[in-house]
């Protein structure tokens, strides 16, 4: 029987690329995004049409569903949906997240603080509650995954990045104590960290810093340039597999080399 997923994030980027990696592998998805724009945040967000593409090109295999991770009522619809649909829940993938940037911490607006926090803390939060319990009612040995999507600036302070690299170091903390909090299940719970990688957050990081282009990020990395999207996917497809049980608790880099010194 296909492993099941729910993945958060799921219309474009790095969310998107993990639905691409899971199904690839077998895996059947429900791919979940809000698909709205946020009026704190200067930049578009993904859109329906982003969504249903992802669905489109996975028929069966994927069910598309429209929730906001800063709900704990959409997370846990997106489960059900796992289960009614799918029989099963393998993996909870949390890979929503939002950025903002450009003033100093002190002159950064509660508005763009909170929804970084909301959506990227939070919306882990309740990912997690949601499905964690569906993971521990599986029959032992349990197999069951928790991921989350931080990012490199979760183990770097960033300079006009405050909130973001704040709420992204709480990701890694939040799965660290989730993992502890899952010993001895057989569920692990890892965080991944991705560098500079083509995605929308990148283009909205490019104009914090007033750069023409986000290509001028890939100087930061030892491999010297950005990362595709379909390389942190697939670390976050690994970490959802069964060969993954033995790591739990971490915040693997696939940055580039960037977090090196």
């Amino acid at each position: 029987m296909s492993r099941v997923a729910v993945v958060t994030g799921a219309a474009r980027g790095i969310g998107a690329a993990t639905v691409d990696r899971l199904v690839g592998s077998g895996w059947q998805v429900v791919a979940v995004d809000a698909c709205a724009d946020d009026p704190a945040l200067d930049y578009a967000l993904a859109t329906p049409g982003d969504l249903r593409a992802v669905g489109e090109r996975h028929g069966d295999h994927v069910h598309i569903l429209t929730g906001d991770v800063r709900r704990r009522p959409d997370m846990d619809a997106a489960v059900d949906a796992a289960l009614v649909k799918f029989g099963r829940l393998d993996a909870a993938v949390a890979g929503a997240g939002v950025v903002f940037g450009g003033p100093p911490l002190w002159e950064t607006a509660d508005a763009q603080w909170n929804v970084q926090f909301d959506v990227n803390v939070n919306g882990v939060r309740h990912l997690a509650a949601a499905a964690v319990p569906v993971l521990l009612d599986a029959p032992v040995p349990r197999q069951g995954r928790v991921v989350a999507v931080a990012s490199a600036a979760g183990m770097l302070g960033l300079r006009r990045l405050s909130g973001y690299s704040a709420s992204k170091h709480a990701v890694i903390g939040l799965m660290k104590a989730l993992a502890a909090d899952l010993a001895g299940t057989g569920i692990t719970a890892n965080a991944v960290c991705p560098g500079s990688t083509r995605t929308p957050i990148l283009d909205a990081s490019a104009a914090v810093y007033d750069l023409s282009s986000p290509e001028e990020f890939a100087h930061q990395q030892l491999v010297e340039r950005l990362l595709e999207p379909d390389e942190p996917a697939a670390m976050i497809a690994w970490l959802c597999g069964l060969e993954s049980s033995g790591v739990t608790g971490a915040a693997l880099p696939v940055d580039g080399g960037l977090t090196t010194s």
